[in-house]
């Protein structure tokens, strides 16, 4: 009885002891898949999903396949760099477009402000329109070097400005030597070369010594007087668009008095003719006449000799910017023209079918004030009332001979030499 006893307790012993092994077994291989699913989410072996496998099989083509497979995904390339390029067009453009609305609306918005609230229409004979275009706000973001000259320079926003090169430095020496003994201090000059930038500084003249593109600075540099000239007209531009208003001078000018006391400054160009009288300077009623019409044989035209582009005072506005514009983009279109001649057809063709006029204000100076060498030498050298009055300037602009008529001009009005006009012809020699 004892033995079956002693028998049965050591058996329990051996069970539970097996029991407990068992447990501890467990709770350990769990604690092990507790850290193996933290730190290995997705299981210890990584096999390919099913789907993404036969996707990659489906991918596998002959060469035959994949040839024709990379023709067709470069034919899609370059359509799509073709879109992308008319797309960049197409947002160019609109660009341009909004521009030139905001421009617009900006205008009249300065319009707006100009003519302010609506009026009835005054009593017969009383009415007058507006002649004066608002001034452009200033823009210094265009050329900030510039402004900062043209601060030091100007006087009341206004300024002489002259275009030049080394060619005409004996010219443009009686130019300044002039505008100084007037007393004239708000001028400047456009140096096109290195040369005539130097000149002016040893000569204590204001200057801004202007780069210009490569297909310009051939001309800037050896060009004539006309060939200069046709430059003016996008260097001008900058000053505008800084609201500036300038008085462009050529260099074949003496200064006898300060312009800007005889401006008017109610247009946004005011220029001297190329007129010689009344008629031909302030415009006259010309009858062309045709025998074969019959009744009809007299036709009534307008007309007036033009304005000279090498003397005239034009106001920071928007019809002066858009005059400047319309001769610069000509002239490099038709580059034999004369940029005088396509100054005056801008200024004054008026709006025809195909063709926008340019609606801007022009008035023109007095012809016994701001004087064309031919009304000095044809007629008032001629005439001794006509010769006691003293011009504001006289632009020697109809003979070829500048130089010794310049002096001789000096010598008439400064000097008081009263012959020294006599030994020239009234016009050229050729």
């Amino acid at each position: 009885m004892a033995g079956r006893r002693d028998g049965a307790l050591m058996r329990g012993k051996d069970g539970s002891s097996s029991r407990s092994r068992i447990l501890v077994a467990i709770a350990i291989g769990i604690a092990l898949g507790c850290v193996c699913a933290f730190y290995f989410p997705d299981g210890l072996f990584r096999f390919s999903d099913p789907e993404h496998l036969s996707i990659k099989l489906g991918q596998v083509s002959t060469p035959c396949e994949s040839s024709e497979r990379t023709d067709m995904l470069k034919s899609e390339l370059a359509s799509l760099l073709e879109k992308n390029m008319e797309l960049k067009k197409q947002v160019r453009e609109l660009s341009t477009k909004l521009q030139l609305a905001e421009q617009g609306k900006d205008q009249a918005q300065k319009q707006i402000l100009v003519l302010g609230e609506q009026h009835k229409a005054g009593p017969f004979g009383t009415v007058k329109a507006l002649r004066t275009n608002p001034t452009v706000v200033p823009d210094e973001t265009v050329n900030p070097r510039l402004a900062k000259i043209l601060e030091n320079v100007a006087v009341k926003k206004e300024l002489i400005v002259a275009l030049a090169n080394s060619n005409v430095k004996e010219m443009l020496q009686i130019w300044f030597e002039n505008i100084k003994r007037v007393g004239i201090r708000n001028y400047l000059v456009v140096a096109l070369d290195d040369e005539m930038e130097k000149f002016c500084i040893s000569n204590d003249v204001p200057v801004y010594r202007r780069s210009l593109d490569e297909g310009f600075d051939s001309i800037a540099r050896t060009g004539g007087n006309h060939a200069v000239s046709g430059l003016k007209f996008r260097i001008l531009r900058e000053f505008l668009q800084l609201g500036y208003s300038i008085l462009l001078s050529d260099v074949d000018i003496v200064y006898l008095q300060n312009p800007f006391d005889h401006l008017y400054r109610d247009s946004d160009v005011e220029s001297m003719s190329d007129g010689h009288n009344n008629m031909t300077a302030y415009g006259y009623n010309d009858v062309f006449d045709e025998p074969s019409m019959g009744w009809a044989r007299y036709a009534h035209t307008m007309r007036i000799w033009v304005y000279n582009s090498g003397f005239f005072y034009i106001r920071p506005t928007i019809p002066s910017i858009e005059l400047l514009d319309r001769v610069a983009v000509r002239l490099t279109r038709e580059p034999k023209s004369w940029d005088q001649a396509v100054f005056n057809e801008e200024l004054f063709y008026p709006s025809h079918p195909g063709y926008d006029g340019l609606h801007a204000a022009r008035r023109t100076m007095d012809m016994y004030l701001f004087m064309n060498s031919k009304v000095l030498f044809k007629t008032v050298r001629k005439d001794d009332q006509l010769k006691k009055l003293k011009p504001v300037i006289v632009h020697v602009n109809y003979h070829p001979d500048k130089l010794s008529r310049m002096k001789a001009v000096i010598e008439f009005y400064v000097d008081g030499k009263q012959d020294a006009l006599n030994n020239f012809p009234d016009g050229s020699n050729w």
